[in-house]
């Protein structure tokens, strides 16, 4: 039998254990022929407009793909070169020379990569239609049937691969050269010592995790911590402390915790607690670096994929902010005007809710009596009377009105953030109009806008009777706004609406800002979604292989165990808890590193980010389960078969 041959029997004699590393491979090689389709795929080109910003956001994501893959197969193959270091003495201690020893395993390791390379091709092939079928539909394009497969993305994701593979090949080939026989054999044997606790440590990685948390929790305009420490160098001590920290309590003060529970008799006797406990204790400062990795990594993954999310998310909330009529324009002549009634009104599809003309005013104002922190003291506004405001709330399904006498003025503020915007409440400005100064006082603020903000300066509104005393002398404007139907599927009717009005009538609308937002965080949402999968499928299959490695050093343990009465079931109970604490740490601290990432986020944003959050992380926590039972249910497996 050839050296190849025996190669490709123990793959398939083995295939059980490496199922989820070579699943994970196949995965990720799907995603990664996917995004380098996509990058040449001529319909998203069509559909876009030809966008260079998607070819190059899928090159980006390409590239970090591949060097996470990268990394995560070479972590991968130190385990297996573990699992296999008895039977590769086994094999020298027959007679079998190095060299030969080399080239099986370098064969072994380069057909599991040519075969995880086919199939991921294959499957990437089959699907890419589906996945551009899902960006087109997150991007809100309309969905178009046609789909070619690139041999340019075929002929990349292989040489990648290829390369990728031949590396961790040579890996492998390299195992025989680097222990000595004695150490082969023994690789199964070696036991940690028990680690020694600190609890000067222990609170110091609590100190630094809460430090790391606090910092970034901060408001960032009026904390002296940041101005001291500095707005660039602020991010990297906060990454710094938080993963240093949570390195030392995975480390040390699990270590205290298991201590200290093991000095609790009555539950460290119950059932099999005393060999979990144990077997955790020996091992956890073994599996800190790994348990350390997996935390930073699923708080990255959830980042990332939260904040992509809620952008996507919050996409028609923030159109309809910026633009609370479908249409708005100013200053355009009366033929443009009628058009572009006839357009609307002929347009398929669509309804007139409403078109109203609006005047308005336009003036300077020196705003140096308001708290403003740009410090800017001129600026221009415009001007609408509360009766106008109080019709276009009515028409937009506000229920809210404005009632002011005299001097008294509302804010306009949709983008208002505390700390940033002026202080509008309790303050005045001077109104400058054809020589002549008033003064205005602001008792209200709303922090939404009637008019678009993309035809109109900042807005204010003053009383009917002010209003009527400005107009002879300020510069006076006509608004024509329009409420349609099925605003979010006016591309057509938008098209021939930018034709009509002329560019110095400022149009703006609902659609436009919809359809570019929806495009941009469709992208970010489909990639960070795939990406995140991956980097899931990894840190997962990561947890699986240390577990399984572990079960084959534990098997003669609970083999004894078994022989002296104790039944599966409780074995399989004492394995639950003991992967279940593996699995729910780096979890839980990945969840807690998240959610601060998260709320400091959303309190720049002033965005409520809960519904998205929230469900990036019950749909993260429901597929890492997944691997959890398919971990346990592998490990009892190994240790309870007495074959």
């Amino acid at each position: 039998m050839t050296l190849f041959k025996i190669a490709g029997k123990n793959i398939r004699k083995n295939f059980t254990n490496y199922f989820l590393y070579f699943a994970s491979m196949i995965f990720s090689i799907v995603i990664y022929f996917t995004f380098v389709s996509l990058k040449y795929d001529s319909t998203i080109q069509t559909a876009s407009d030809g966008s260079q910003k998607i070819s190059s956001a899928f090159s980006g994501a390409a590239v970090v793909l591949i060097v996470f893959v990268a990394v995560f197969i070479w972590y991968s193959n130190s385990f297996f070169t573990r699992k296999r270091k008895k039977e590769v003495g086994l094999y020298s201690l027959l007679g079998v020379r190095k060299k030969q020893i080399g080239r099986m395993l370098f064969y072994e390791n380069f057909l599991m990569g040519i075969l995880a390379l086919i199939v991921g091709i294959a499957l990437g092939a089959v699907l890419s239609r589906f996945f551009v079928m899902i960006l087109m539909k997150v991007m809100g394009y309309a969905v178009m049937a046609d789909f070619s497969i690139s041999p340019a993305a075929i002929l990349n994701t292989f040489l990648v691969f290829m390369i990728i593979s031949l590396i961790t090949s040579v890996q492998g080939y390299r195992l025989i050269y680097r222990f000595k026989l004695i150490e082969l054999f023994r690789a199964d044997q070696e036991r940690e010592k028990e680690p020694k606790s600190s609890a000067v440590i222990a609170l110091l990685s609590v100190a630094m995790i809460g430090f790391g948390y606090w910092l970034a929790l901060q408001n960032l305009l009026t904390s002296k911590a940041w101005a001291a420490i500095g707005y660039m160098l602020t991010p990297l001590v906060i990454l710094i402390s938080v993963i240093l920290g949570t390195y030392l309590l995975f480390n040390t003060l699990t270590v205290t915790l298991l201590k200290l529970a093991r000095k609790h008799k009555t539950s460290y006797w119950r059932g099999l607690n005393l060999i979990g406990t144990s077997q955790l204790l020996y091992r956890m400062k073994g599996n800190a670096r790994t348990l350390t990795i997996i935390a930073v990594l699923s708080a990255t993954t959830l980042t990332a994929v939260g904040t992509a999310y809620s952008t996507y998310y919050n996409t028609r909330t923030n159109a309809e902010l910026a633009n609370p009529n479908s249409y708005m324009f100013i200053g355009a002549d009366s033929a443009a005007a009628a058009k572009t009634d006839k357009v609307i009104e002929q347009a398929e599809g669509h309804k007139l809710l409403y078109h109203v003309s609006i005047p308005l005013l336009e003036v300077d104002a020196d705003i140096s009596g308001m708290n403003n922190a740009l410090g800017e003291e001129e600026q221009s506004f415009t001007v609408i009377s509360s009766r106008d405001f109080n019709r276009m709330a009515k028409l937009q399904g506000r229920d809210d009105t404005i009632s002011l006498e005299g001097s008294e003025a509302a804010a306009l503020e949709p983008a208002y953030m505390e700390g940033i915007s002026p202080e509008y409440v309790g303050s005045s400005i001077e109104l400058k109009v054809s020589g002549i100064k008033k003064t205005i006082h602001f008792n209200t603020l709303k922090k939404y806008n009637v008019l678009n903000l993309g035809s109109v300066y900042s807005t204010i509104v003053v009383s009917d009777d002010l209003f009527a005393e400005l107009k002879h002398s300020a510069k006076a404007l006509v608004a024509e706004a329009y409420g349609i139907t099925h605003q979010d599927k006016a591309k057509e009717l938008t098209k021939q609406l930018e034709g009509i009005v002329p560019e110095t009538a400022g149009l703006s609308s609902f659609y436009s800002d919809y359809s570019r937002g929806m495009e941009s965080s469709g992208l970010l949402m489909f990639m960070g979604g795939f990406l995140g999968l991956v980097f899931l499928a990894a840190t997962g299959s990561i947890i699986y292989f240390k577990q399984l490695t572990e079960a084959g050093s534990d098997k003669a343990r609970y083999l004894i165990l078994h022989k002296i009465g104790v039944k599966k079931r409780e074995i399989h109970k004492s394995v639950a808890k003991q992967v279940l604490f593996i699995f729910a740490l780096p979890l839980a601290f990945g969840i807690a590193h998240c959610a601060v990432a998260l709320s400091a986020l959303s309190k720049m944003m002033m965005t409520n980010l809960v519904v998205p959050v929230v469900t990036c992380m019950g749909v993260y926590v429901g597929i890492y389960l997944i691997y959890y039972f398919l971990t346990v249910h592998a490990y009892c497996k190994i240790v309870t078969n007495t074959k």
